[in-house]
């Protein structure tokens, strides 16, 4: 082995494996691209994106730590959430939980594998 030389296995990283998902569509209605990071708490991103807010409380977008997705001026798009895990209390953001949020995410909308209907 080389020194800082990677030994990776071959194959793909399947992030949040067994984790339920919702898809819901966003549509940006504002006139300036938004970016949603990894672990912001969905349904409070910016209000000129629009979608099922309630529907999105307790969820996050299923995209890898540390990556984000952007939305382009009058841009519609599916995106998939998971929803949060551990003690699933939100703080901060734009202040609209700050506590605990319900023990189970909402599953309306989704079969029992957690895709969208």
């Amino acid at each position: 082995m080389i020194p800082g030389e990677y030994q990776l296995q071959d194959g793909e990283i399947a992030l949040c494996e067994g984790r339920p998902r919702i898809t819901i569509e966003v549509a940006n209605t504002g006139d300036r691209p938004i970016q949603v990071g990894s672990h912001y708490h969905f349904a409070e991103v910016n209000p000129a994106l629009v979608f099922e807010r309630d529907r999105a409380r307790g969820y996050r977008l299923d995209v890898a730590a540390g990556t984000a997705i952007r939305f382009e001026p009058g841009q519609s798009r599916d995106v998939t959430l998971i929803p949060y895990a551990g003690s699933r209390h939100v703080f901060g953001f734009r202040g609209e939980v700050m506590g605990p949020l319900s023990s189970t995410p909402a599953t309306a909308g989704t079969d029992g594998k957690g895709a969208s209907s």
